[in-house]
């Protein structure tokens, strides 16, 4: 059934000119989701222009602090004990995705942890696009009853033999990701790529702020910025963003979805050129930015019931050059 449904869009009479050459398609596990959280194992399918799988790879990483949730991975402080560190596979890693589109399920969370530990490495991952497959998905209109990894995996008839183990997750992702790319392919549908930004936030500053949970006594070595209440706008909101004029300080605007730049970085930009950033959006709301205006967040939503104008991130850092100054 699986080989039916795959080569059913396995052979598109002319293969886009504009698709990758290559994709690497990558699961990592972590000690967490938090921005100071390590990675603990990695795994890379290499994949052709065509989805076809020419090599992979997996390494654990000893991240020098308590690997949190075991219960999920599996991976305990004795297996991690004598695992490469990760500035000892960087070079290694950066092979694998030389060149490619890193492809991964939920591509934000990967390339922004790749990137952190690249960037405290004092390197740069070599990887210019990303490819999220729950994205890709959204673009095809799959019927999936939600956007797990395990619903896609299903919906192809690919079997998961380890969820959450990295290898396995790749595998399964590569497996699934092929089938999407052949009917992405014949129905000459534009692949949602982004681009990647390497970090170059990191510092070997002591941390300050909140402290991650566990025992993590010697995860002293550094952090993502300090971590700081953001200071009240000081302008009044002006209204809405209107097409064709410049941002005016005190708008409020909120984002949405996957973002090219790190979010917070993002944030920090908009708030220093005298924007309100809203957590939440709501009838004052001056602007939305997202790159899937189709994503059906409930920002996105609400954005339609309210009318509030939306634009992308690429017409956001544009708009962030001319920032109009307040009224007086």
């Amino acid at each position: 059934m699986l080989e039916d449904r795959a080569t059913a869009v396995s052979a598109p009479t002319q293969w886009p000119a504009a698709y990758p050459k290559g994709y690497a398609v990558v699961d990592v596990e972590t000690t967490g989701l938090a921005r100071d959280d390590r990675i603990i194992s990695a795994a890379v399918y290499r994949l052709d222009t065509r989805g076809e799988v020419e090599d992979h790879w997996y390494t654990l990483v000893n991240p020098e602090r308590d690997p949190g949730p075991v219960w999920i991975h599996g991976l305990t402080s004795d297996v991690l004990e004598g695992a490469p560190l990760f500035a000892d596979v960087a070079e290694e890693f950066a092979a694998r995705l030389d060149g490619r589109v890193l492809v991964a399920h939920n591509a934000v969370f990967d390339w922004q942890m790749i990137a952190r530990e690249y960037a405290r490495a004092e390197r740069e991952a070599p990887v210019r696009q990303r490819l999220c497959t729950i994205a890709l998905s959204k673009e095809l209109a799959l019927p999936l009853p939600n956007f797990k990894l395990e619903s896609l995996a299903a919906h192809f008839g690919v079997v998961q033999q380890r969820a959450h183990h990295a290898l396995d997750d790749a595998r399964v992702l590569a497996e699934a990701f092929r089938p999407s790319l052949r009917a992405a392919a014949a129905g000459g549908v534009r692949l949602p790529l982004l681009e990647c930004r390497p970090l170059t936030e990191w510092s070997d500053a002591p941390r300050i702020g909140r402290q991650a949970s566990g025992s993590h006594g010697d995860h002293r070595q550094g952090g993502w910025r300090p971590s700081r209440k953001r200071p009240a706008c000081p302008y009044p909101n002006p209204g809405r963003y209107e097409d064709g004029r410049p941002l005016k300080q005190g708008m409020r605007v909120a984002f949405s979805g996957d973002t090219s730049t790190e979010r917070e970085l993002l944030e920090d930009r908009a708030t220093e050129a005298g924007l309100h950033v809203a957590t939440s959006l709501s009838r004052l709301t001056s602007l939305l930015v997202t790159n899937d205006p189709d994503s059906g967040t409930s920002k996105v939503v609400k954005a339609r019931q309210f009318g509030t104008p939306v634009v992308d991130e690429a017409a956001f850092g544009q708009l962030l050059r001319d920032v109009e100054p307040a009224a007086g």
